[in-house]
């Protein structure tokens, strides 16, 4: 269980928000396996305030998807608090900043990481949020911008001065991107930093990654982002290996084909089979990543061009797995 705020939570293992990935339908299939809560998509909230149509449609759930959160991107409290405004007449459990995003265009704009080298105005935005939002606020950040600057524990101080509720940490620096180690240290720095709740992020691939970082820690939860690509048994693998000391096994080939197919009936009923298709193609390598025939089934896959054609690629993998 965790809580955050007055928002109480089943299980600590939570489902990040991931870009270009976790619409409705990719939601709905991590709930099936465990998923406790979701976030949908970071948003821009210069695009929500200037009623931009396609993001406006990425602030739509299911009424299944929840409780559930959302993730602003932005660096002018001119701009993120209209888009509060417009967020406030959908349903969102929590409220997310995020000061932690490491792509390059993002940062030139003083967005995401790089308010992590400018504490205080990130702090006047947190605060503007706390203040003019009833439920749960709360923020995402690094162990810093850079490994001169691993900052993440002033920064979690100052989130909790302006009143967020709960920490969410990934484990490098912006310099870092996505490679080299996760610095458990920093992260259990911030953890004794604050008295509210902090969940790391950062390297969950595996249920005993995911316990590695509890102990590496002392973390409160944690976020599973790339760990769930492909994989939506990691939710409840690591579930179960806490419950029962045991490390389930991994899924078998014609479970993963069920799973892949059912996910393509998600995505064609909320995109349309056109869409849905072209979104499903990068899943495929995910799905079926370290199979002896995955390097021939991504050359075909680029092939496809609507839902029957796919049926006929999962058929085909079928085949080549027996």
């Amino acid at each position: 269980m965790l809580k955050i705020g007055d928002l109480t939570l089943r299980s600590n293992v939570l489902l990040a928000p991931l870009a270009g990935i976790s619409d409705s339908s990719f939601r709905l299939l991590c709930r099936q396996f465990g998923a406790s809560f979701t976030f949908v998509e970071m948003i821009n909230a210069r695009a929500i305030s200037h009623k931009n149509k396609k993001t406006k449609k990425m602030l739509e759930t299911d009424p299944m998807d929840t409780p559930i959160g959302i993730q602003l991107l932005g660096a002018e409290v001119s701009h993120i608090l209209p888009a509060m405004d417009v967020i406030s007449s959908y349903h969102f459990d929590l409220l997310d900043f995020n000061a932690a995003c490491p792509v390059r265009k993002v940062c030139r704009r003083n967005e995401g990481a790089a308010l992590l080298k400018d504490v205080p105005r990130l702090k006047t935005i947190l605060s503007a949020m706390a203040k003019n939002w009833k439920k749960p606020v709360t923020v995402k950040i690094r162990s810093g911008w850079n490994a001169d600057s691993r900052n993440a524990a002033d920064v979690a101080r100052a989130a909790q001065d302006a009143g967020i509720r709960a920490i969410f940490i990934h484990g490098r620096d912006r310099q870092q991107f996505y490679k080299g180690q996760v610095d458990y240290a920093a992260i259990a720095a911030v953890k004794k930093s604050v008295d509210i709740p902090v969940i790391a992020s950062g390297d969950i691939w595996s249920a005993l990654h995911a316990k590695k970082m509890f102990d590496e820690t002392g973390c409160d939860g944690i976020l599973v982002a790339r760990g769930c690509l492909g994989n939506p048994w990691i939710f409840r693998q690591i579930e179960g290996y806490f419950s029962s000391g045991r490390i389930a096994p991994p899924p078998e080939t014609e479970e993963i084909l069920s799973v892949m197919q059912q996910h393509l009936e998600m995505m064609v009923t909320e995109h349309g089979e056109k869409n849905a298709v072209a979104l499903m193609r990068k899943f495929v390598g995910w799905y079926l990543k370290g199979r002896r025939f995955v390097r021939s089934v991504r050359q075909r896959v680029n092939e496809t061009k609507d839902r029957q054609g796919f049926l006929e690629l999962i058929a085909h993998v079928r085949e080549l797995a027996r």
